[in-house]
């Protein structure tokens, strides 16, 4: 075969480009995901206050290293738990308080003091 009749060679191919090394989900996102979740079932106040704490460091964690971690939704889905969980609480102890002061006046108000005679 003559040469002058061959195709001429393929350029080299480019160097392959290097891989992102993946991001890492934050550990105290998940944490405060799952306390948020205890919050709401079997652990009630101190779960919520860990899914609070947690989901505020892993917020700060994420924005400090953004390039290298992730699972700000996480934090935030704990966090919202965290709070709801807490604040709902606060609220049935005041409304408890509330009933128990309304029906003492009540009482009052009527006469009975509690009091035998």
């Amino acid at each position: 075969m003559d040469e002058q009749n061959l195709p001429p060679p393929a350029p080299p191919a480019p160097p392959p480009m290097p891989l992102a090394a993946p991001k890492q989900t934050s550990t105290m996102a998940i944490v405060s995901l799952v306390s948020g979740i205890l919050g709401w079932t079997l652990i009630p106040w101190l779960g919520s206050i860990v899914a609070i704490v947690t989901g505020h460091m892993a917020r700060s964690e994420i924005k400090r290293n953004a390039e290298t971690t992730e699972g700000d939704g996480l934090a935030i889905t704990g966090l919202v738990l965290g709070w709801t969980s807490f604040l709902l609480g606060l609220m049935a102890i005041l409304a408890v308080i509330l009933f128990v002061g309304g029906v003492a006046v009540l009482l009052a108000g009527l006469g009975m003091t509690g009091h035998l005679n």
